[in-house]
């Protein structure tokens, strides 16, 4: 290879090899072949940079910065974020397959999620609280939670970042973010602009690595004070064991496999719509993707026909390219996990009613947008989450029906309702079990609405005025306003 471009750890505030000069190859999966290569993170720069990000809680640049100036830092990095989104956007596309025209909006959307914690750093507040006791004045403080290790996937990196960072700096916190092993390019391109942005060294280290070397050590490291981890379950496992070692407290936002209910009275190509963006939006590689979708059945034939047709027109192929509909899957695995889940749904009685291969003339890893017909909600795909374009429909016939298909999984981090009825979206959206509900929509976010789940889609809330808190202790100070002394402990009156 000739100009691969190479990537460091970023570590209070400077860039290095890791310590064992191990090196890995990212690959680009609209090829299937390397395109840079980075530095994978040791035990020993994982002491490095939280070492960095404890000494800096001390450091009077950081510790004693005024809440409005640390919001006017997270100000400053939103604008850069804004002017570097087309390099930090493609680069993400090259490193993970998904769609520029989507890394590239989504990145310019991040600067949001800053600017909006940039506005809440000067609104932490304590109270003065009414004690019941008398010549006491007692209140309290809002204070740092100390040293956050950030742990992140490769989809929707710069989304999934913001929404740890954000909060974390505007609370006054210092963090380690550990960007995935699998493409991690597009965050050692924003560690630049941390660097830009004029935050003190040791605040924010950017590294990458394996489990064994890297994530491991940084979640039970006894001067982690909070994991914020967005991953997988049975990573999450891992992380809640590593915990035990440092009492960090702990936030997880993990996999889904989200329902879609569709009533007999929604409007069509809204409901048609949602589905699609739903499960084929970023190639369906997303933790709310909507893939068990349940149509009532006076309808189900015409939704299924009109998605099989649209699928159709959506055009698979080079990422790079706005043309392009749908890219390629981020890794291999999961185009091979799509095909054995495939196979095995067939001999449960599903049936394919569009894609359901790989396109041909295309070398990387990708996969047609498919359209399953399901028997129960026991077929294979309406059971795993396979992060790829494949959508499971199943008929109901009742809302109780549908309810309790919706609730029937170990998830619930997103769910949708689409109907023309008021009522009805009230009162199923209150009786689904999901973090979040989306009604006639699908896939909308904001830095102004909570984001977690429930069940196995893990616990706390990500974005929202109170996810700052989150990354705060509550100090209580109490001060006697007497001019007497107190009382004599060894008299009781």
């Amino acid at each position: 290879m000739t100009n691969t471009p190479h990537y460091q750890l970023f570590i209070n505030g400077e860039w290095r090899e890791g310590s064992d000069q191990q090196t890995l190859e990212s690959i680009s999966p609209a090829t299937g072949q390397p395109w840079a290569t980075f530095a994978c993170a040791a035990a020993e720069d994982v002491n490095a940079a939280v070492a960095a990000a404890k000494s800096a809680l001390d450091n009077p640049l950081w510790r004693d910065m005024l809440p409005t100036a640390r919001g006017r830092l997270l100000y400053k990095l939103a604008d850069l974020i804004d002017n570097a989104a087309e390099t930090i956007g493609r680069v993400e596309t090259t490193d993970s397959g998904k769609l520029a025209s989507e890394t590239i909006a989504q990145t310019r959307y991040v600067g949001d999620y800053y600017r909006y914690f940039a506005g809440l750093a000067d609104k932490i507040e304590g109270s003065v609280l009414p004690i019941d006791k008398p010549d006491m004045h007692v209140f309290t403080k809002r204070k740092p939670i100390g040293v956050v290790a950030a742990v992140v996937p490769w989809n929707a990196q710069m989304f999934l970042t913001a929404t740890k960072l954000g909060p974390a700096l505007a609370a006054g916190c210092s963090v380690v973010l550990k960007a995935s092993e699998i493409a991690p390019a597009p965050m050692l391109e924003f560690a630049k602009l941390i660097q830009q942005a004029g935050f003190p060294d040791g605040v924010v280290s950017v590294i990458t690595g394996d489990a064994e070397n890297c994530a491991i050590p940084l979640t039970r490291h006894p001067d982690v004070d909070r994991i914020a981890f967005t991953g997988g379950p049975e990573t999450a496992r891992h992380v809640i064991r590593n915990s035990a070692e440092n009492f960090a407290v702990t936030s997880l936002e993990l996999g889904g496999k989200s329902p879609i209910i569709v009533f007999d009275d929604a409007n069509i190509e809204n409901a048609v719509n949602g589905l699609i963006a739903g499960n084929f939006g970023a190639s369906g590689q997303s933790c709310v993707a909507g893939s068990r979708a349940f149509v009532q059945r006076g309808i189900f034939n015409t939704i299924a026909e009109e998605i099989t047709e649209r699928s159709k027109q959506i055009v698979v192929g080079d990422p790079q390219n706005a043309k392009t509909h749908l890219g390629p899957l981020c890794t291999l695995a999961q185009v091979n996990l799509i095909e054995a889940t495939l196979k095995k749904s067939q001999t449960q009685g599903a049936e394919i009613l569009a894609g359901g291969s790989r396109p041909s003339g295309l070398s990387g890893h990708y996969f047609n947008p498919t359209l399953v017909k399901c028997q129960s909600p026991d077929t294979e795909t309406m059971q795993v989450e396979m992060f790829g374009p494949v959508m499971s429909l199943l008929p109901f016939d009742t809302e109780e029906e549908a309810i309790a298909l919706a609730n029937n999984s170990d998830f619930g981090l997103g769910s949708g309702v689409f109907t023309e009825n008021i009522a009805t979206a009230h009162r199923v959206s209150d009786r689904i079990r999901s973090g979040i509900c989306w009604v006639n929509t699908y896939r909308a976010v904001s830095p102004i609405a909570p984001f977690g789940g429930f069940n196995q889609s893990g616990y706390g809330r990500e974005a929202g005025m109170d996810s700052i808190a989150d990354y705060t202790r509550t100090q209580t100070t109490w001060i006697n306003t007497s001019d007497k002394p107190m009382a004599n402990p060894f008299v009781m009156r």
